[in-house]
């Protein structure tokens, strides 16, 4: 999950289950964890609720997210990016599922730490 995030930037909950193939439920309790961590910020968008890697972390937190992309490079399956840059193209031509497509820039945030 923070390896997708820090690739896209941004994400809704839809898109870790259409991409990991968990459950909303596993995918929602997973990120509010992080979020409760400290790790990522959210906000809700009417009914869809997006994640992004915390803009304000705390010391330590700000330590791993610094650490990850090394640890991370050449470690994520590519199925995943291609699960995601096919699940883009189908609500591109279908507009189904989120209310629109995760944005790769800075919104406001509903919760920062």
């Amino acid at each position: 999950m923070l390896g997708l995030l820090l690739k896209e930037g941004e994400l809704c909950v839809c898109n870790f289950t259409d991409v990991l193939g968990i459950t909303q439920s596993k995918a929602s309790r997973h990120l509010r964890q992080l979020v409760d961590a400290g790790f990522l910020d959210d906000r809700r968008d009417g009914t869809w609720v997006y994640f992004r890697i915390a803009e304000k972390p705390g010391p330590e937190q700000a330590q791993v997210i610094e650490m990850l992309p090394g640890v991370l490079e050449g470690k994520l399956p590519r199925e995943i990016f291609g699960r995601l840059a096919a699940w883009r193209r189908k609500k591109q031509k279908s507009g189904d599922s989120c209310k629109r497509l995760p944005s790769r820039t800075g919104a406001r945030t509903r919760r920062q730490r």
